[in-house]
C-alpha cells in the first residue's frame, strides 16, 4: 500500500473529548466527507457526505410536495437596487455581500444571492394578480455566498454553502403564520425522526431576527462542545416584503390588497451536526434513515475456506440489496484494517462473516453506534436487521437527548449565568428582550441569545438589568 493511502486511512489521532475542534476537522477529512477548496473560505463537498444530503432533499421533497409547494430555481446574480429597496434586509446582509461589477454599459453592479427573497419576490410581483394565485408556495435548491470573515469550519461556517429555501404568499397573515410554524414543525421532524437529534424550538428575540421579518422561529440543537447550532429557520415575514416589492393582489372584495409572506431553509450545516452529535473517537456515526449504504458484509478470508465464504457473502449481499449492503471482499487488507475504515465512515450496520460462521449458519452483526455485537442466524438476518437499524435510531436520539437535557441549566443571578456560559452550558434564564442588553451580554460572555421558548409563560426580573422579562435560552453558538 502507498505512504499517503496508508497515511489516508489512518484512524482520528484525538480524542473528541480531548480536543473536540481538531477531532472534527480530523472526522470531516479522514472519513472523505469534505476537503478544503482552493479558495479561502470555501469546501469540496465529498460523495460520503453529499450523498447525506442527497437523501435529506428526497425526504424533504416528499414532504413538501405533499404540503403543495414547487421546486424552482432563481438567477444567483441580484442586482444592486434590489437590495436596497428593502432597508433592514440590506443592513443585515451588508456585510457579507460579494459584488460583482458589471462592465456593461449602463448596467448596476450584481450581488451574489446571499439569500434569495429580493430576486424572487421581483417575480412574484409579476405573477400575482388575483385571490386565485395565491397561495403560492415555491422552494428551490440552491447554492448561497456569505462573504464570512471568521476562520472556517467545515459544513458549519463555510462562505458558499448548500440549503433549501422556501419562500411562500397568502391572503392573510393567519394562513401565513400557520404554515410558517408548520414548516418548522416539519424540520423538527426531520432532525428528530431521520437525523436522530433532539431540537428546541421556539422564537428567535429581536436582536436575532431574520433581517426584513416580523418574527423568525427557530430549531436550536446543542452540541458536545457546549455551543448551540442553529439547524433551521422560518420566518414570517409579514407585508414587509410585499410593500417593498410591490406583491398585491385583488381581493374576493374587489379591492386591492397587500400580500403576506413567509421563508424557511436549512443548509448544509445539518451534515456538521450530525458529525459533531453523533461522532465518536472511530469517527462519524451515520444515523441508518439516512445512510444510502446500511451494511457492509465482510468476509473473514483464509485460503482453504475463502471460495465458500465468498460465495456465501454475495448470497447474503442478494438477499440484503434492499438495504443498499456491500461486500468488502478485497485481500490486500486484513479484517481488523476493513473494520476501522467502515467504523470511520460511519456504516450502521456491519455483518462479520467467516468459516466458523457458516458452520453453525450465522453471521455476527455488529451496531456502529454502541459496537453491540451479536451472533444471527442467517435465516433471521433480514429480520434481524430491521430490527438492529430501529434500535440503533432510537438509541442515537435517546444519547443525543440526554445530553441536551442535562446540559441546560437554569440561572436566576448573572453570577450563576456566567458560571453556566463558562462551564460549556446552555443556559435558561430570564431576560429583558431588550437588544442592548443583550448586545451586552454578548460583549461580555460572547453567548447569544438562541430563542424564547414556545410555551414558555415564565416570567420574572432580568438577570442582567433587573427589568421585567421572560424566559430564553442563551448559549455560544456556531
Amino acid at each position: 500500500m502507498a505512504e499517503k493511502e496508508k497515511e489516508q486511512m489512518l484512524g482520528l489521532t484525538v480524542k473528541k473529548e480531548d480536543d473536540f475542534s481538531e477531532w472534527y476537522n480530523q472526522v470531516v477529512l479522514k472519513a472523505q466527507l469534505a476537503d478544503f477548496g482552493p479558495i479561502k473560505g470555501f469546501m469540496v463537498i465529498r460523495p460520503n457526505a453529499f450523498q447525506l444530503w442527497e437523501k435529506i432533499q428526497n425526504i424533504f421533497n416528499e414532504v413538501i410536495q405533499e404540503k403543495k409547494v414547487k421546486n424552482a430555481y432563481f438567477p444567483l446574480l441580484i442586482p444592486k437596487s434590489f437590495f436596497e429597496k428593502e432597508a433592514s434586509h440590506v443592513e443585515g446582509f451588508a456585510p457579507e455581500l460579494a459584488w460583482i461589477e458589471n462592465k456593461e454599459e449602463g448596467e448596476e453592479k450584481v450581488a451574489i444571492r446571499p439569500t434569495s427573497e429580493t430576486i424572487m419576490y421581483d417575480s412574484y410581483a409579476k405573477w400575482i394578480r388575483s385571490w386565485r394565485d395565491l397561495p403560492l408556495r415555491i422552494n428551490q435548491w440552491c447554492n448561497v455566498l456569505r462573504w464570512e470573515v471568521k476562520q472556517t469550519k467545515l459544513f458549519l461556517r463555510t462562505r458558499e454553502f448548500l440549503w433549501q429555501e422556501g419562500h411562500c404568499v397568502y391572503e392573510t397573515e393567519k394562513e401565513c403564520l400557520d404554515e410558517a410554524l408548520m414548516f418548522l414543525n416539519e424540520y423538527k421532524n426531520l432532525m428528530e425522526n431521520y437525523l436522530a437529534i433532539p431540537v428546541i424550538t421556539g422564537e428567535k428575540t429581536e436582536k436575532e431576527r431574520f433581517p426584513g421579518a416580523k418574527q423568525t422561529f427557530t430549531l436550536e440543537a446543542l452540541m458536545p462542545d457546549g455551543k448551540a447550532l442553529q439547524m433551521g429557520t422560518s420566518h414570517n415575514l409579514g407585508q414587509n416584503f410585499s410593500k417593498t416589492f410591490k406583491i398585491s393582489f385583488l381581493g374576493k372584495d374587489k379591492k386591492e390588497h397587500l400580500a403576506w409572506q413567509n421563508s424557511w431553509g436549512f443548509s448544509t450545516r445539518l451534515l456538521g451536526a450530525i458529525i459533531m452529535v453523533h461522532g465518536d473517537n472511530k469517527g462519524i456515526v451515520v444515523p441508518p434513515k439516512i445512510a444510502r449504504e446500511k451494511i457492509v458484509i465482510v468476509p473473514i478470508l483464509f485460503e482453504a475456506s475463502k471460495e465458500k465464504v465468498l460465495m456465501k457473502a454475495k448470497e447474503l449481499n442478494e438477499k440484503l440489496k434492499k438495504f443498499n449492503s456491500f461486500i468488502d471482499e478485497r485481500e490486500e487488507y486484513s479484517a481488523g484494517f476493513k473494520f476501522n475504515e467502515w467504523e470511520l465512515k460511519g456504516i450502521p450496520l456491519r455483518l462479520e462473516l467467516g468459516p466458523k460462521d457458516l458452520e453453525k449458519n450465522q453471521c455476527i452483526l455488529v451496531k456502529r453506534n454502541s459496537g453491540e455485537k451479536k451472533a444471527i442466524k442467517l435465516n433471521d438476518v433480514e429480520k434481524e436487521i430491521e430490527k438492529a437499524l430501529n434500535e440503533i435510531h432510537k438509541e442515537m436520539f435517546l444519547k443525543a437527548e440526554k445530553f441536551l437535557k442535562e446540559n441546560i441549566v437554569k440561572a436566576n443571578s448573572w453570577n450563576e449565568f456566567i458560571k453556566a456560559i463558562e462551564g460549556k452550558k446552555m443556559v435558561e434564564c430570564i431576560h429583558c428582550l431588550s437588544p442592548e442588553c443583550e448586545e451586552e451580554i454578548k460583549n461580555t460572555t460572547t453567548a447569544s441569545s438562541r430563542c424564547i421558548p414556545f410555551n414558555s409563560k415564565e416570567k420574572g426580573k432580568c438577570i442582567k438589568c433587573g427589568k421585567e422579562g421572560k424566559k430564553v435560552l442563551f448559549a455560544k453558538a456556531y
